[in-house]
């Protein structure tokens, strides 16, 4: 054999994995269809983000979180209703779904903390719900943000990898790309597939599909960590739920194109079981980036709670599609009301005031103030005046940010950015004075002016993240900025159906031998911890939760 364990993929579930099977004193054959500027997958290029409960940051910033309120909480957004029949889809999600919520409001942090992973004092409050207290939602701030974003999580495993490649103890396979899972007297053996011609592409960009060769590697068991589809519109829309409409006819991309999902039908064919693949995660708030990686790359807005948000043709969209409360809810309904199917776009109108306090990009490379780690660029960038350089470079070159003095200008820029124009400046200025109305004083009937009040009560949100209240139109908080949104690709809630230790399951619920499965390959987890929908932060330390047990699980098993 070649090794005891064959890692494929090295993105930071993968690399999790191969630090387990390392600290076990095992020999790691890594495999990866990129080069080795690419180790750290996806992770390297989020944004850091990490789900964590009754944290030391959380109190100093007043929040009051425990276990019961969080589990009541992911339960809620979860939503598991495949738990019918002999093979429960959901079955192993649910049990998934309380270990990583344990797994938050315990250990979590100061696992990281002795992995090298530190956490600014930011605490934002993602996914803010439904507005029912059972319903999906964060009850308080939780999303953590990584020092060195998403770099500051993959990196300290990917120097583990390189480190124990220098002692012999982990080989790097980079351009294999994996074909096919050998399986011998009903266990997986190793693996086979093309060896693809070198290319020092940058981190992200496209590479070479060329094969030059092929290979095959052996060893006492295989652990999958691949990723997920979102790099692959076809296989989105092919798995896309009818409960979400229809797809649109055009997206944008917010991950690399090597996130192409193509090892989970491999693994399916070789005896895996598939479940919940209808389930799935993406953005609405996407814009293009103006300085392009990877194909259609596109960057999401993270927006605190004011910007006012309209659909293509210029309603304001109802509760709780409001930015930063419901992602999936916002999704359902651009694409299942009748006369926006065929439209793939929708708004963000916001005052100057609101871009400089409460727009956040995606990405580690648009937050170089965390991914650097300067302590006082943080401040002056996130407190002081002025947008974050990134977001203002977005501004000024992004193609989908119009900017003008008037209203009525704004939305003749915007009707240029569409073939047609859809957008009637009477009826956007009417509703924009409506809820202008509302801020006069703090009581109020409109329920996301209640929701900007709200969020000015949690001390690490009115300091950071939301704008102090203030009419859209009022001249002194201008100019006006338009922002074309589109829907972005992103995660996968549904994959190799694991038990707790990652072990792989079958169509009948037997574990297929030698196989194992992390992070976004395993829906996280069992299959889909997430149910559907997630409490963001979450997909990072999903792919940490579920590669710790695989690795250590192969371990013993060889």
């Amino acid at each position: 054999m070649e090794a005891d364990v064959i890692v494929v993929g090295g993105g930071l579930a993968g690399l999790v994995a191969a630090a387990e099977l390392v600290r076990a004193g095992k020999r790691v054959a890594l495999v990866e269809q990129e080069n080795q500027a690419n180790l750290g997958g996806q992770a390297f290029w989020s944004f850091g983000g990490l789900f964590l409960v009754d944290s030391p940051e959380q109190r100093r910033l007043g929040v009051r979180d425990s276990l019961d309120l969080a589990w009541r909480d992911w339960q809620g957004s979860a939503g598991w209703d495949r738990l019918d029949g002999p093979l429960p889809e959901d079955e192993w999600s649910v049990r998934w779904g309380r270990a990583y919520v344990e797994f938050a409001a315990g250990e979590k942090r100061a696992w990281l903390r002795r992995h090298g992973i530190s956490l600014t004092p930011m605490v934002g409050w993602a996914e803010r719900g439904a507005g029912q207290a059972m319903g999906h939602g964060n009850s308080v701030p939780r999303f953590h943000v990584a020092w060195g974003t998403g770099t500051g999580i993959s990196e300290p495993f990917a120097d583990r990898a390189r480190q124990a490649a220098t002692e012999g103890r982990l080989s790097f396979h980079h351009r294999h790309r994996v074909d096919q899972l050998l399986v011998e007297g009903g266990r997986v053996t190793g693996v086979s597939g093309a060896i693809l011609a070198p290319d020092d592409a940058p981190r992200g960009a496209p590479s070479s599909r060329v094969a030059v060769g092929d290979f095959t590697l052996k060893a006492g068991a295989v652990i999958l960590a691949t990723g997920g589809i979102g790099g692959n519109h076809d296989l989105v829309r092919r798995y896309w739920p009818e409960r979400l409409g229809a797809p649109p006819a055009s997206m944008i991309t917010g991950v690399p194109a090597y996130v192409d999902g193509r090892m989970l039908d491999i693994a399916g064919a070789a005896g895996a079981r598939l479940v919940n693949r209808d389930r799935m995660w993406h953005y609405v708030e996407g814009v293009r980036n103006w300085a392009p990686i990877w194909p259609q790359h596109a960057i999401r807005i993270l927006p605190g709670p004011s910007s006012m948000w309209f659909d293509a043709l210029g309603r304001r969209l109802p509760f709780p599609a409001l930015p930063g409360y419901d992602t999936i809810a916002t999704l359902r309904h651009l694409r299942t009301t009748p006369d926006l199917a065929q439209h793939d776009h929708s708004w963000f109108i916001v005052t100057q005031k609101i871009l400089e306090k409460e727009f956040a990009l995606s990405g580690s490379e648009q937050n170089g103030d965390i991914t650097n780690r300067r302590r006082l660029a943080l401040l002056k960038s996130r407190l002081g005046k002025g947008a974050p350089p990134e977001v203002d470079a977005f501004k000024r070159h992004g193609a989908d940010f119009v900017v003008a003095d008037t209203l009525e200008d704004l939305v003749g820029k915007m009707n240029g950015l569409t073939d047609s124009p859809l957008l009637d400046a009477a009826l956007v200025r009417r509703q924009i004075e409506d809820r202008d109305a509302q801020i006069a004083n703090p009581f109020a009937k409109d329920l996301q002016v209640i929701g900007i009040h709200n969020s000015r009560r949690a001390l690490g949100d009115r300091l950071a993240r939301t704008a102090a209240p203030h009419r859209i139109l009022d001249p002194a908080a201008g100019p006006l900025i338009g922002v074309k949104l589109h829907v972005l690709t992103r995660k996968s809630l549904g994959g190799l159906q694991t038990d707790l230790s990652g072990r792989v399951l079958t169509p009948d619920g037997r574990v297929l031998e030698g196989l194992y499965a992390a992070g976004e390959a395993s829906g996280f987890g069992g299959g889909g911890m997430h149910g559907y929908n997630a409490l963001e932060g979450t997909f990072l330390g999903g792919c940490i939760f579920s590669g710790r047990p695989a690795g250590v699980a192969s371990a013993g098993a060889v």
